[in-house]
This record gives C-alpha cells, structure tokens and sequence, in this order.
C-alpha cells in the first residue's frame, strides 16, 4: 500500500512536471523587438515539400532576434520557409506568395531583413535582401 501510494505521488509529479516544461518552452513571444505577423502563406501540399512564407513587422533592427525569431518558425523536411521583415513604421505586405517573388515588388525595398531555411535545412539571413 505505501509503495503503491510513493509511486502513484511520483507519477503526479512527473506529470505536472512535464506539462510545466511543455507550456514553459521559449518561443517568438519572448524575444525583445514587437514581432508581428502581418502576412503567411503555406501551400495546400501534404504529401510533398511545404513552402511556407511570412512577413514580419519588427520595432529596431535587431539581427539576432530576427535570425531567432526565424528559427523558431515552422519547418518541414525537404520543406521551404522564409520570413521577411519589416519596419513598423514602413510599409508592410497584407499577402504574401510561393516562389522566387514571395512579396510584391512595391514592398521589397522596404524589406530589412530576410531569413530563409531551405529543403536541406540550410540557414540564411540577408540585412537588405533587395538592395
């Protein structure tokens, strides 16, 4: 009975344990520089590569919080992610799209930053992607 009652107290404290650490995981909230997200796409494609598109406003050009911020986004296997980012104050796209064109033109040259993981998992992080 009192093994019985050790392990039962042991089990309830691995579970409150593992759901604290599961909702306790940093992420984009905490990152200093007011991230939001203003634009996304992600192709209807479940059964081959995911592409998926975001642009981001941010308050300061903070490179490494924008390079962590891309980090913590989404990512497939052999999938595409990239995250464009923006000034608040300047002008931001409502959409964005697939392809070598993910933004349109009259917003690129407000773009400061852009991070990119490809389909092998290679990470990229332009300052001024279109200048």
């Amino acid at each position: 009975m009192k093994l019985k009652t050790i392990l039962l107290a042991l089990s309830a404290a691995l579970i409150i344990w593992f759901i604290y650490d599961s909702f306790s995981q940093p992420g984009p909230q905490d990152l200093k520089g007011d991230f939001t997200e203003v634009a996304m796409y992600r192709n209807e494609n479940n059964t081959g590569p995911i592409v998926r598109v975001y642009a981001v406003t941010v308050a300061d050009t903070l490179w490494e919080e924008m390079q962590q911020y891309g980090a913590y986004m989404p990512h497939t296997k052999y999938g595409n992610t990239k995250v464009y980012f923006f000034l608040k104050d300047a002008p931001a796209p409502g959409k964005v799209f697939p392809g070598p064109e993910s933004i349109a033109p009259e917003y690129r040259r407000h773009a400061v930053a852009m991070y990119e993981k490809d389909a092998m998992s290679q990470v990229s992080f332009q300052k001024h992607p279109f200048r």
